[in-house]
């Protein structure tokens, strides 16, 4: 038996169905589901901040499972095939971002709080410089964990270097612009949590 691997896969059932043979069609349903939704790479450097290669390499994984997942008979057609490709592809997004993370975290251990808050830019910076210098080390670690987990948290990875952007994805904020207001009342709490402290001590 011959197989026209020159014919268009044009519907998702089609790809499905032919992705689950074991013949050259297969080869096929494979090139054309990778081809067909490549532009999701632009979307996870635009909407998460990725690296291309790093985008790529989560596309990659995508198309993988996806296949896998689709011979195991696991994709139940619930939703559309892009759906289910997207879903799946966010997830390996925000995997790499957690990852990212993680590993500037580890390298972080060993730098002293300065050293990271010093990196907080904007009207931020110049507050958090006042702080370090008037503050010794032990109560300015007290007054962040006074701040609570959600402050603490925005302020180190904003120190770590990350945007707004990828803080709203990490966070779960509704937009780069929440982050942003939010960084500042964060070092606004810190402040204030520092002058109730010397007026205390006074």
């Amino acid at each position: 038996m011959s197989f026209d691997t020159s014919r268009i896969v044009s519907s998702d059932e089609e790809l499905i169905q032919n992705l689950q043979e074991n013949n050259l069609l297969k080869r096929k349903a494979e090139d054309a589901l990778f081809n067909r939704y490549t532009y999701f790479i632009k979307e996870g450097i635009k909407k998460y901040a990725l690296q291309e290669d790093e985008s790529f390499d989560a596309y990659s994984d995508t198309i993988l499972h996806a296949i896998d997942n689709i011979r195991k008979g696991h994709f139940e057609n619930r939703s559309a095939l892009k759906t289910y490709l997207y879903r799946i592809f966010i997830n390996k997004c925000v995997d790499l971002l957690r990852k990212k993370t993680t590993n500037k975290n580890s390298v972080h251990q060993t730098s002293s709080i300065p050293d990271m808050l010093m990196l907080i830019a904007d009207p931020a910076k110049t507050a958090v410089q006042q702080l370090i210098e008037r503050m010794d080390m032990d109560a300015l670690k007290n007054r962040l964990q006074e701040l609570g987990e959600s402050c603490r948290k925005l302020l180190m990875l904003f120190a770590d270097g990350y945007s707004d952007k990828e803080i709203s994805v990490l966070m779960e904020y509704r937009s780069a612009d929440v982050v942003k207001t939010s960084r500042l009342r964060c070092i606004d709490k810190l402040r204030l949590l520092y002058n109730v402290k010397r007026n205390s001590d006074g």
